[in-house]
């Protein structure tokens, strides 16, 4: 049979990790996490990295293997992702890879695009705006120029809004208009599986899970990596909100409450990226197991015929 990558992709707190895992051992084969938070070891809680008994059932790859101190970019992942599931491929016909965020998944299954060079003055002017004026200005500008990318990307990390917005001024384009289009060819086909519910049940899940981060020790476990709260990892919910308290500028109350709307923000972002695959096969996060297993191997056995 052609060999074959399972993508699990919905928003967060939907219950991704619990299919994988299922799909994993059903096909008796291993996990690539296209999570961009869940890569640093010292973001455990506030990422929902996958429980030790989870992490036990399978495999996983491009968990915690990276410190927030070290440059990790969507192409270094896209090089290694693939590389990795190369070698799964020897011995392996499926592949299962889950996550949210949008970009890394598609890296994988279609590749990155090729974006222009842009002179390094437009960042170094625009990191002195962001000082000068804050994100607020820097999101209207996005939002401005380029309102295809603003109603994805996540609009709180100050990065990923400077480096669309340096694409739009430094080309005279949108950003957006780069990624429009996929630019690799994999040898590898893929199916995509994505879960869904009513937005009222992901909110509720979505504040559940934040409550439940709190117990876990997210104060505690922010806390430890103050020292390096100005690395992109942490431009991160749930890291950013509670800097802001510990600052002195917020209550804990408002923090937590600022955490689970970010996260609901950001799961309506990640809905509306993922609802853009024509080809994705979607089911309710409480169907029956059984069910999305025999509708997936009959989406394998049209792959496998095509």
């Amino acid at each position: 049979m052609n060999k074959l990558l399972i993508s699990v992709i919905g928003p967060t707190a939907i219950g991704k990790t619990k299919l994988a895992i299922l799909l994993a051992r059903h096909f008796k084969t291993e996990i690539i996490s296209a999570d961009s938070r869940q890569f640093y070891k010292e973001m455990r809680i506030g990422t929902a990295v996958p429980r030790p008994d989870e992490l036990n059932q399978a495999t996983h790859h491009f968990i915690q293997h990276k410190s927030v101190t070290e440059s990790y970019s969507v192409g270094d992942f896209e090089r290694e992702a693939i590389e990795k599931i190369r070698n799964l491929f020897k011995t392996k016909n499926i592949v299962v890879m889950v996550g949210g965020s949008g970009l890394y998944v598609n890296a994988v299954t279609e590749g990155l695009n090729a974006f222009p060079t842009i002179d390094a003055s437009v960042r170094t002017k625009l990191n002195s705006e962001l000082e000068a004026h804050g994100l607020d200005y820097l999101q209207d500008r996005l939002k401005k120029m380029d309102s295809t990318y603003y109603d994805k990307v996540d609009i709180h990390n100050p990065q990923r809004v400077i480096r669309a917005l340096e694409v739009c001024i430094g080309s005279g384009q949108p950003y957006s208009s780069f990624i429009a289009k996929p630019t690799s060819k994999r040898n590898f086909e893929v199916v995509t599986v994505g879960l869904k519910a009513d937005r009222s049940i992901i909110y509720n899940r979505i504040n559940q899970r934040v409550d439940l981060m709190l117990q876990e020790g997210l104060v505690e476990e922010a806390l430890a990596v103050v020292p390096f709260r100005t690395t992109n990892a942490l431009q991160t919910v749930g890291y950013k909100e509670l800097f802001k308290h510990f600052d002195g500028e917020w209550t804990m109350d408002f923090a937590i409450a600022e955490i689970k709307k970010n996260t609901r923000r950001f799961a309506k972002r990640q809905l509306t990226w993922f609802l853009k695959n024509e080809k994705a096969i979607w089911f309710n996060y409480d169907d029956d197991e059984e069910t999305i297993i025999q509708s997936i191997e009959k989406e394998i056995k049209k792959t496998s015929n095509a």
